[in-house]
């Protein structure tokens, strides 16, 4: 039996991918998650073979120390096509312990990814991989990227800084660094600049 913890920001999404994995004989979910700070003490709890995450979950931990943290186990993650650059090279330098799917795969091409992943065998969408190259080493942190991502939604300081139980002054002190790492001289300018590069 597959031991699989699972890893997704949506509820809705969470839990359907969790319906088609549970399907399977050799599979079993052991976990349900939405923070990436929470994979860390939940895979020492649920002792799973596979983690499935998605790249963009919330947290203060980022996947790139997980995979570090956690090198028994094999990793799979599930990138948005429209948000490949979630994917880093970092990341893609891991295989074959870490994998990449698109979030457009069919149910059976992730189960067959988790199975391969389970068994050693490298899992390497070719298009995210080359989107992960092409957009090189990211100077942004997770933490600053994840800041950005919300930017981009038109969320306030104030609305950042509660959402990710900050203060406003952080978030500020974080989009100071942004700018100054985009060489940009406003938030849309780095934005697009990110965006453009792949860094979110």
């Amino acid at each position: 039996m597959i031991r699989v913890l699972l890893g997704h920001r949506g509820a809705l999404l969470r839990g359907a991918l969790a319906a088609v994995l549970s399907k399977e004989d050799d599979l079993s979910v052991v976990a349900e998650l939405d923070c990436a700070d929470e994979v860390l003490p939940a895979a020492a709890r649920a002792d799973p073979h596979v983690l499935v995450l998605d790249p963009a979950m919330h947290g203060q931990v980022g996947l790139e120390e997980v995979c570090r943290e956690l090198t028994s186990l094999g990793v799979l993650l599930l990138v948005d096509r429209e948000a490949s650059a979630a994917a880093s090279l970092a990341l893609v330098r891991m295989a074959p312990r870490v994998g990449l799917i698109a979030t457009d795969a069919s149910p059976e091409e992730l189960v067959e990814a988790v199975r391969r992943i389970a068994g050693g065998l490298p899992v390497l969408d070719l298009e995210l991989a080359m989107a992960a190259l092409r957009a090189g080493e990211n100077p942004l942190t997770h933490r600053e990227c994840e800041v950005l991502r919300m930017v981009t939604t038109g969320a306030t300081a104030q609305e950042i800084a509660r959402k990710l139980c900050l203060s406003a002054g952080t978030v500020r002190n974080y989009l100071s660094h942004i700018l100054t790492k985009t060489g940009s001289r406003s938030r849309i300018e780095a934005i697009r600049k990110a965006q453009e590069e792949g860094w979110i």
